[in-house]
């Protein structure tokens, strides 16, 4: 596939580029409260306002319904983000009203050379996940706002989407991966590849079932696989093991009884886990083994044991892939599995890959060095997705247009 070198080349001094970037960041009122996927964008935008482009950033925040987007919502739109942008930056950057209405084509219009302008979110048009004609019209609707403008394909956490601005766009523009895109399609291809051994993958989680696909595509390739999470309840549930409260998939206990048979020496399960009374922050807790789980308790996080048992594998490891935190890290009394696991991938020689969404959080919540880590991903379910084999279409598509 093409790269931003390769349009960089081609020359875009005052040539308008459509660049889709994931900025779907959390946010809590009017307050970002994790700007990794912001700074992640940095490094394209930056070398086109080098180059001399006129930026259109096209992004979505949340999954609003369609339709205009709602004013100041900070849930469904993005002048929190485009306020952080500009403040990395150190430039403005103009937010419009619609997303290829009036507004959209006044603020295109006014971009200078090496200028950003952000569309509304995407998503607030009912057209960017709608039926193929609906994504058709939308993504002519995006290339006409930027006449003999280039595309660029910088939102690794959405290319698993068949949407309007991931791939109909890419198929009416000249398309170019980004620097993000491009690099994490090579990580993740390292991993699915011939990667260095020991192979460690680490999966966390809520659910066996989400988790399955990866499960059955990793197992026969890894050395080890280490599981916690919620989902590590099903597994200890299929060993025999009483698990309390803790959250089961009943309808995936043999598939896990399966698993457990057939690669009895790659999967690894807690020795012990943190338990609690009720789900809060404030509740009682315990550390237990877990062949001990109280009656009614919920399993919570890993304990201890299992994060020294973890970490002794992460210890001789070449190649880790980890996603899914460990616990409920977001309550301070289960964190230490999910931290205490961040730091033994940290303190590895081996070249780590963080899959994404809540890992990549957990990391930046503990206040780890990202630097520690071969390659952080902005893309939860896309890195899954890659994974799992599957044809990721917003990749696919900048392949066809090589």
């Amino acid at each position: 596939m093409k790269t931003l070198d390769d349009l960089i080349a081609d020359g875009v001094q005052d040539r308008f580029v459509l660049l889709r970037a994931d900025l779907n960041v959390p946010v809590d009122g009017y307050t970002i409260t994790d700007d990794g996927r912001i700074q992640a964008a940095l490094p394209t935008i930056r070398k086109l306002r080098e180059a001399g482009a006129k930026i259109v950033v096209t992004a979505h925040l949340g999954r609003p319904k369609g339709g205009p987007p709602p004013g100041r919502d900070q849930v469904e739109s993005l002048s929190a983000v485009a306020g952080r942008l500009g403040q990395l930056l150190d430039e403005r950057v103009f937010l419009a009203k619609d997303v290829v209405g009036e507004s959209a084509e006044q603020m295109v219009g006014r971009i200078e050379p090496g200028g950003i302008a952000m569309l509304a979110n995407v998503r607030c048009d009912a057209r960017e996940t709608g039926s193929a004609e609906e994504r058709a019209d939308l993504a002519a609707a995006l290339a006409a706002l930027v006449p003999g403008g280039a595309f660029v394909s910088d939102g690794f956490g959405v290319v698993h989407r068949e949407q309007a601005s991931v791939v109909d766009v890419a198929r009416r523009l000249p398309a170019y991966a980004g620097d993000l895109v491009a690099r994490e399609t090579e990580v993740l291809r390292r991993l699915v590849g011939d990667p260095a051994r020991p192979y460690v993958v680490i999966l966390g989680g809520s659910k066996v079932s989400d988790k399955l696909g990866v499960l059955s595509n990793l197992l026969p390739k890894v050395d080890k696989l280490l599981v916690g999470g919620a989902m590590c309840f099903t597994f200890l549930a299929a060993q025999g093991h009483d698990v309390g409260g803790s959250k089961l998939e009943s309808d995936q206990i043999d598939t896990c009884k399966e698993l457990l048979t057939k690669y009895a020496d790659t999967l690894v399960l807690p020795t012990d886990v943190v338990v609690a009374s009720e789900f809060s922050a404030n509740a009682q807790t315990r550390t237990v083994s877990v062949s001990e789980m109280p009656e009614g308790w919920l399993g919570l996080d890993v304990g201890p044991e299992t994060v020294r048992l973890f970490g002794s594998h992460l210890a001789d490891a070449a190649t880790v892939f980890w996603n899914g935190p460990m616990g409920v890290f977001e309550m301070a009394p289960f964190a230490a599995g999910t931290t205490g696991v961040a730091e033994a991938v940290a303190d590895s020689a081996a070249f780590s890959v963080i899959g994404g969404g809540d890992s990549a959080s957990a990391i930046r919540a503990a206040g780890l060095d990202e630097s520690r880590f071969g390659h952080i991903s902005t893309g939860g379910g896309a890195s899954l997705e890659f994974l799992e084999g599957q044809v990721l279409p917003g990749i696919a598509v900048l392949e066809e247009g090589a």
